[in-house]
């Protein structure tokens, strides 16, 4: 178990990253870690870049995370996954959502969106623990595209365990209680089919 984990979040605005940084500090809360998070960066309107940094550890003086810092990197789109590829320290963990948003210079002909193998060789070239899951894809198969953020979250709850950097305490059960406590009641049973199956697809 390590001592401190960073956890930087990034995504485009409508993703639910926001969502997902504060089901990610309150999980650790929960599992019995001093946790903090920064608020968010950049905007947070759909379209917009979104980061967020989320911090678990004994004594969390600042949720702000130094370049080269980053334990976890969780992406939802895979531009801004490779936007922030430097904020990993070597041997750092990627999840990186397996979907592709369009921005707007690319969309008005002005720029060029790069393909698997850049953000493949980019990624090879810091870690070697590199996850990509087809969130919209599992999450469309639930019949609701909006809850990727929920399966995102069940495959870092799968992964975290498997790199044996969080306490015992940090149980699927934990992650599905505060899941629960902020979706509305209505979306619950389908926010905890959508954590399960991020389980199975990271374990795949």
């Amino acid at each position: 178990m390590k001592e401190t984990l960073n956890f930087l979040l990034c995504g485009v605005g409508g993703q639910g990253t926001i969502l997902a940084s504060d089901v990610l500090v309150n999980v650790g809360l929960a599992a019995g870690y001093h946790a903090k998070q920064a608020e968010v960066h950049g905007m947070s309107q759909r379209g917009g870049s979104v980061t967020s940094h989320v911090r678990w550890g004994k004594t969390i003086h600042s949720p702000l995370i130094g370049a080269g810092e980053v334990d976890v990197l969780l992406a939802f789109e895979k531009l801004e996954a490779l936007r922030n590829i430097h904020s990993m320290h070597a041997d750092a963990l990627a999840i990186v959502n397996d979907h592709t948003i369009l921005p707007l210079t690319v969309i008005s002909g002005d720029g060029t969106y790069p393909g698997d193998d850049v953000l493949q060789s980019a990624f090879s070239r810091v870690t070697s623990h590199v996850k990509f899951i087809k969130g919209e894809q599992v999450a469309g198969g639930l019949g609701n595209p909006r809850v990727a953020n929920v399966v995102l979250l069940g495959a870092l709850s799968y992964l975290l365990e498997q790199s044996s950097l969080v306490s015992s305490e940090c149980t699927p059960d934990t992650w599905l209680k505060v899941i629960s406590e902020r979706v509305p009641p209505k979306h619950v049973e389908l926010n905890r089919i959508a954590f399960q199956a991020g389980r199975d697809a990271a374990g795949k």
